[in-house]
C-alpha cells in the first residue's frame, strides 16, 4: 500500500481490519510522490489526513502505530484500544478526562464523582465528559456519533448553558 494524501483516509475502524492481515508492505513516496506507473502495482492508497508531507515516512510511521495497537499482545491487554477516543465503545465520540493519584494535587482535584465509588455515575459522568468535550473540540464527530436520547438532553441542556456556542447546527 502507499501512503498518500490522495488515498483512502486511515480510520481506527481501516486500522482494526489492516490488523488482520498477515503483512503488510508500505510504500513511501517522495516530495512529488511515486511514478504513476507504481500505482499498478499497489493494492490500496492510504491517507493519514487531508494535507501533504515531504515523504511517506511519517505517515508510514503513524499506521504502524496506529495499527499495531490492535494487534493483539502488543498492548499490555486487549481492551487497553478499547474505549478509547474514537472507538465503538464511545460511539465515536472523544475520550473523557484521565486522572490519576493523588486526589489533590497543588490545588487542583480529582471530581468528587470519580472518588465516590459509584459505578453508575462515574459512568454517567464519563459520557457526559465525552459529549462534552467532543461538542467543544470536535463537533464534527457528533454528526455520526451513536447519540442516546439521554445524550441529546445533555447536549441540549449544554447548549442552553452556553448559548453563544457555535456548534448548534449538531444539535
Amino acid at each position: 500500500m502507499l501512503l498518500s494524501p490522495r488515498g483512502k483516509l486511515l480510520t481506527p475502524s481501516l486500522a482494526q481490519e489492516l490488523a488482520k492481515e498477515e503483512r503488510l508492505v508500505l510504500l513511501c513516496g517522495h516530495y512529488e510522490g511515486v511514478d504513476e506507473r507504481v500505482m499498478t502495482l499497489v493494492d490500496e492508497e492510504i491517507s493519514i489526513g487531508d494535507y501533504v508531507l515531504t515523504g511517506g515516512e511519517l505517515p508510514a510511521m503513524v499506521l504502524i502505530d496506529c495499527v499495531s495497537r490492535f494487534v493483539p499482545g502488543v498492548l499490555g491487554s486487549g481492551e487497553s484500544a478499547e474505549g478509547e477516543s474514537f472507538s465503538q465503545q464511545l460511539d465515536g465520540l472523544l475520550e473523557y478526562p484521565q486522572y490519576t493519584r493523588p486526589a489533590q494535587y497543588e490545588g487542583l482535584e480529582v471530581p468528587e464523582v470519580l472518588l465516590s465509588g459509584n459505578h453508575a455515575h462515574i459512568e454517567r459522568w464519563r459520557r457526559e465528559q465525552s459529549l462534552k468535550k467532543t461538542l467543544l473540540m470536535r463537533p464534527d464527530l457528533l454528526e455520526k456519533a451513536a447519540l442516546t436520547q439521554k445524550d441529546k438532553e445533555y447536549l441540549a441542556l449544554l447548549d442552553r448553558e452556553n448559548p453563544c456556542n457555535d456548534q448548534n447546527a449538531v444539535l
